[in-house]
């Protein structure tokens, strides 16, 4: 479906919000443009993209630097976060992110995201994003304006963990690392979607994630999903922005977590 231009306009100023604040206009925005001829050739793009995906996946899986230092979750995790109270279930999901997937879950393990703020709720001019998980939102002195900057930092290391830009696409054996894609992603933006925000550069995530509160196709292959919401999406839709995570819990699945020594 064609765009028309000041929903096109809606749609850039919606995904920098996603980028880490500060950060300039993100080139990923290019694929929201109304590029209706791509489902003129859908023939064409679904017989090739099979073999991109192999072709992408086996080039960045072979060589990702740092990625062995990264927490990994081999298989499925459920986390519980409370939010008012209320518990909100996200099942998180490793076989297709193992990286991402398991960077969420050992920050909740650590107890990174108690207390922390929810800094972005977007639901006018139509449902968007909420977005949390800067650390420095727990700090009472950290000015509101920073908050959406920053990122966990490691108390062994001193400086931001970051982690690669992970997204497997349809048909690939393994994730396609450090780059967007063309293909459909096998976690795809649907209602409900726990994914994570980012800088300019592909591999800034950190700790900073958001839930999706409508079908955000356009975001597909450019932001890397981890998971979602299974239960409690009625306490996601009532977050306004100011509201703190009480506490995240991983409930089923801990053993699943792998972190390097």
């Amino acid at each position: 479906m064609r765009l028309k231009f000041s929903q096109f306009l809606v749609l850039l100023l919606m995904i920098g919000g996603l980028m880490l604040t500060g950060c300039s206009a993100d080139p990923v925005a290019s694929s929201t443009s109304p590029n209706s001829t791509a489902t003129s050739k859908a023939t064409e793009t679904s017989a090739k993209s099979t073999e991109e995906a192999k072709i992408s996946s086996n080039k960045n899986n072979q060589s990702v630097p740092g990625i062995n230092n990264l927490p990994r979750l081999e298989g499925k995790a459920t986390v519980v976060m409370t939010v008012k109270g209320s518990p909100i279930t996200i099942e998180v999901d490793g076989d297709n992110a193992p990286i991402t997937a398991g960077n969420f879950v050992d920050l909740v393990e650590k107890g990174v995201y108690d207390g922390l703020v929810f800094h972005r709720v977007v639901r006018e001019p139509q449902p968007f994003v909420v977005q949390g998980g800067d650390p420095q939102s727990k700090d009472s002195n950290t000015s509101p304006q920073l908050w959406g900057t920053g990122g966990y930092i490691d108390p062994k290391l001193k400086t931001e963990r970051r982690i690669p830009l992970e997204i497997k696409p349809e048909g690939a054996e393994q994730p396609v690392y450090g780059q967007t894609i063309t293909q459909k992603p096998v976690l795809i933006h649907k209602l409900g979607a726990v994914a994570m925000a980012r800088s300019q550069m592909p591999d800034s995530a950190s700790s900073q994630f958001y839930f999706a509160l409508a079908d955000l196709g356009f975001l597909d292959g450019n932001y890397a999903v981890f998971g979602y919401v299974t239960d409690g999406f009625d306490v996601v839709n009532k977050i306004q922005e100011g509201d703190k995570i009480d506490s995240a819990k991983v409930v089923k699945g801990a053993e699943n977590l792998k972190v390097p020594q």
